[in-house]
């Protein structure tokens, strides 16, 4: 999974307004000054999300940007999935599962994009913008444990673990 130039701001504007909430509309060179980001280029990228229903704009001498809904309601899955498109390190997982099942030489190596997406998404969709402004990383309020790299003993390589705990 990799995330665009274009996605990232697209995070950032989307936490400067959770960080706002219920504050009132934020003008775009305001979201855009705070978070250095290029003003046309962030009013796409705000489009984008109205489109989505995710903010809204508000017109006048006050107006600007908002949340449409609650930051804790607004996962960072949904973001990306809107701005950069599916999870996976290509295509989409259907696609992976897919390739799958009918390649049989090449499974493993599918496997395991699927797992690194499948665990991409289990972080994101559990992550609001509620989670990262209140500096949580979970909605559980735990906040995780970082990623850890263990030694396997029969492969003798690396293997990366999810929270500290295999297959989370």
């Amino acid at each position: 999974m990799k995330i665009s130039q274009k996605g990232l701001y697209g995070l950032q504007a989307m936490m400067m307004l959770a960080r706002n909430h219920n504050q009132g509309a934020i003008k775009i060179r305001d979201i855009a000054y705070e978070e250095v980001l290029p003003e046309k280029f962030l009013e796409l990228i705000l489009l984008e999300l109205k489109n989505a229903r995710m903010v809204e704009s508000v017109r006048g001498a006050k107006g600007g940007y908002q949340l449409r809904r609650d930051p804790s309601d607004i996962v960072l899955s949904e973001i990306i999935r809107l701005i950069d498109g599916p999870l996976a390190p290509f295509g989409d997982a259907e696609q992976l599962r897919e390739l799958i099942d009918r390649d049989p030489d090449h499974r493993a190596l599918y496997q395991v994009f699927l797992d690194v997406r499948d665990a991409a998404a289990r972080i994101l969709d559990n992550t609001s913008l509620a989670d990262l402004i209140a500096g949580k990383y979970s909605k559980s309020g735990k906040a995780r444990k970082p990623f850890k790299l263990q030694k396997r003993e029969s492969a003798g390589v690396l293997s990366m673990v999810v929270g500290g705990h295999k297959g989370e």
